[in-house]
């Protein structure tokens, strides 16, 4: 790397920390603050009230504060990283980006706290006096053995999980690392010698944790930069390491390494050799996690053992042992059940749920954030990435059942499914609001045909669909692709075995196909050449054909190409008297709750009765979300104060609607603000029909429907499920091109709600 790019990349690191506002955290109130009535209940003098509760009971404290879901990173950076003894305020950044996983990953709030205390006695003082402020303590980046003493005295005097992630963090993954390494060399625990390096902090825990998973203690050889830790060794010793002393008269790394099964290096550069890794038994299983330079570097190992399983401490090669996967989950599971402590139980069971998810399909959302990478489980794939949303639902709720098996859990969790349920929320943002969509669904197992089943977001889909659903996926596509693509992408499922396929090349039912769409199309100027020709390459048309064959029940295209092009298909198969497009409805998931836009697509300048059609197909899909519809007919006029074509229009559905009685509520026509503030829209219009802020946006124009729905998305935060076409009966949808594999399931999960449901 040339010395630019280095300066570039410092410097580019330099301006994350201090633009746009010096730091990675901030603090937010999570009540509002607006009058003399919320100051009354958030100080004095109602919080007396919240203060007494927690004298009565200290359990409390949980339920009035945060504490609960709060956590202190906690370190006199005494050895951060790997630059050493740089002191308390030099480590704060650390510490910082430490909080920030936190939050990022389990949604557990977190302070950073850098002492000044080099005693270690004197600094478990210290933290041992902050448990009343905290639910949990994480010991960071302190000197062994230092560190040994400051966590042996916080777990003895606090009664809340202390857990010094240096050792423990590091321990864990390296535990569900090695699980998994053994698992695919075909070797055991109980069966391998191990040749470690590091007698710090990490190594020591990594062979202890080793040790509860089954390797023989006489089967570990520890070594230092002195050598061999041996018995009657006295240069450089303290208790944790003559715990793994042996009785030997070999001295070296190079003296012992012959045999071993498996290098776990948590020291310096370069200190494992081509020649030694030569010495290892086959199929050797290599963990240099020294950082930023491992013990070896794995092409150089593999250039010796080409079989060798390798993981390093570095995210440019595979296999990063990285603590993220382990803390904020086992702090996570902690919280939640109210834990004394985090003990071996909570561990084993840590690693097992990494263990176990890293032999899973990979989700779509870890493959997309690692596009490129192999994400299939083996040799090149031992523990999940980070960004695996499922491990706050797996590996949290594993922590919490086996704290309360192991009876430190002093808040139980009766339903152990809907906690892992309610974590899932957590991350999948839509899951809670498409909870009564997916149970409809679940009542009836209905066919749903993707039309572009090469797109490796809808073979992610169609693998969900069949793990999370009763739906059967059909996919149009070659065989040979989808095959291929689903091996590339590390997916279980296999075309003919797992779902049916159209192939357009190659299909018995072509003639039918072909045939069916020119019986409909036979006066609107398609010949059957051109029927033959569309059968063979739209497969847009071809899902219409199949659904309005009754081959399949509901159809979904549009990963790629115009809205209005593929509905041009969809309207041409499908559409009747009774079934025709109406509008197209986005749910926009936002930080203060849902919120549906429409029409997005459909109708560029809608009619008044296409508006008020869209308002009553709104209304309906509002309430297969549990919602109850609030709709506002939205434009630039507001109550007849502009005589504009969008009021105009606005004006006559509202006529139209005000025509029968409806079972929904609806006003307008308003601007956006009178919309969502109920307080705003009741000094300009009062008495209106709406009861608090609309949960729904009609617009007069699809240039204000889909602008509204971009910006929420992007610079919202919002998350979009649909764009869900009304008026077809359930029977077709179309998807936009950034939709991603979450967004497919939601839309199949739509698409699969049976009639009766959809009303």
């Amino acid at each position: 790397m040339t010395s630019a790019t280095n300066d570039g990349l410092r410097q580019a690191a330099l301006d994350y920390h201090e633009f746009p506002k010096p730091g990675k955290l901030e603090i937010r109130a999570t009540k509002p603050l607006a009058n003399g009535r919320d100051l009354a209940r958030a100080y004095s003098p109602g919080v007396a009230e919240a203060c007494l509760e927690i004298k009565e009971d200290a359990a409390h404290a949980s339920r009035f504060t945060a504490r609960g879901n709060l956590v202190a990173v906690v370190t006199n950076g005494t050895a951060v990283l790997g630059l050493g003894n740089i002191g308390a305020l030099a480590s704060k950044p650390v510490m910082e980006g430490k909080a920030v996983l936190f939050k990022k990953f389990a949604n557990i709030d977190c302070f950073d706290i850098e002492l000044n205390e080099p005693d270690p006695e004197k600094l478990a003082e210290i933290v041992c006096a902050m448990e009343p402020t905290f639910g949990a303590i994480n010991l960071e980046d302190i000197k062994a053995p230092d560190c040994f003493i400051v966590e042996k005295i916080c777990r003895e005097r606090m009664n809340i999980p202390v857990f010094h992630d240096d050792q423990h963090g590091t321990a864990i993954v390296v535990g569900a690392a090695a699980k998994n390494a053994l698992h695919v060399a075909g070797k055991a625990f109980e069966e391998i010698k191990i040749v470690s390096t590091g007698g710090g902090a990490a190594g020591i825990a990594c062979l202890n944790m080793l040790l509860k998973l089954g390797v023989k203690r006489e089967n570990v050889w520890l070594c230092d930069v002195h050598g061999l830790v041996y018995e009657g060794r006295e240069v450089d010793m303290n208790p944790q390491k003559a715990a793994f002393a042996q009785k030997s008269d070999l001295r070296t790394l190079e003296d012992v390494i012959g045999g071993a099964d498996m290098f776990l290096g948590l020291s310096g550069p370069r200190v494992l050799t081509q020649e030694m890794v030569a010495k290892m038994t086959p199929r050797p299983i290599i963990f240099a996690l020294a950082n930023p330079t491992p013990e070896i570097l794995p092409d150089e190992a593999r250039a010796v053992h080409p079989d060798a399983i390798i993981a390093t401490g570095r995210s440019d090669f595979p296999n990063q042992v990285n603590n993220v996967l382990c803390f904020p989950f086992i702090f996570r599971g902690a919280l939640d059940v109210g834990a004394t402590e985090i003990n071996d139980a909570m561990q084993l069971a840590c690693i097992d749920g990494i263990a176990d998810l890293a032999r899973a399909t990979t989700s779509a959302e870890a493959a997309a954030a690692y596009h490129g990478e192999q994400l299939t489980f083996g040799a090149d794939y031992l523990i999940p990435k980070p960004f695996d949303p499922r491990l706050v639902g797996i590996v949290s709720s594993a922590v919490a059942k086996a704290a309360m098996e192991s009876g430190v859990a002093t808040r139980p969790i009766e339903d152990l499914q809907a906690y892992r349920a309610k974590l899932n929320q957590s991350v999948f943002k839509s899951a809670l609001l498409m909870r009564p969509v997916f149970e409809a669904a679940a009542t009836a197992s209905r066919r749903i045909v993707f039309a572009e089943g090469e797109d490796e977001r809808v073979l992610r889909t169609a693998q969900a669909v069949l793990e999370e659903t009763t739906e059967q996926p059909i996919l149009i596509g070659r065989p040979e692709v989808i095959q291929h693509r689903c091996e590339q992408a590390g997916l279980s499922i296999r075309p003919g075995r797992d779902f049916s396929i159209v192939n357009p090349e190659k299909d018995d039912r072509y003639r039918d196909y072909w045939g069916s769409y020119h019986a409909i199309m036979a006066r609107r100027g398609v010949t059957p050449d051109l029927a033959k020709a569309i059968m063979r390459t739209n497969s847009t048309a071809i899902a219409a054909v199949m659904v309005q064959r009754e081959e399949a029940d509901s159809m979904i295209c549009g990963t790629f190409g115009q809205y209005l092009w593929h509905m041009n298909y969809i309207t041409q198969v499908l559409g009747t008297s009774e079934l025709r497009p109406v509008g197209a409805l986005s749910l926009m998931i936002l930080e203060d709750g849902p919120l549906f836009i429409a029409d997005t697509h459909v109708h560029a300048e809608p009619t008044p009765q296409q508006i008020a059609d869209t308002v009553i197909g709104a209304a309906r899909h509002v309430r297969r979300f549990g919602r109850k519809p609030q709709i506002a007919l939205c434009s630039h006029s507001q109550f007849g104060n502009l005589d504009c074509d969008t009021g105009q229009r606005m004006r006559g559905a509202l006529e139209i609607l005000d025509s029968a009685p409806r079972s929904f509520a609806y006003e307008g026509e308003m601007h956006i603000d009178a919309a969502l503030d109920p307080e705003l829209r009741e000094r300009i219009f009062p008495d209106g029909r709406l009861d608090g802020p609309a949960n729904v946006l009609v617009f007069a124009n699809t240039d204000a429907a889909s602008g509204v729905r971009n910006i929420l998305k992007m610079k919202g935060g919002g998350l979009e499920v649909g764009p869900i076409l009304m008026g077809m009966g359930n029977r077709a949808h179309i998807v936009t091109p950034s939709i991603t594999p979450r967004g497919l399931l939601n839309m199949a999960a739509i698409a699969g709600t049976p009639v009766a449901h959809y009303g």
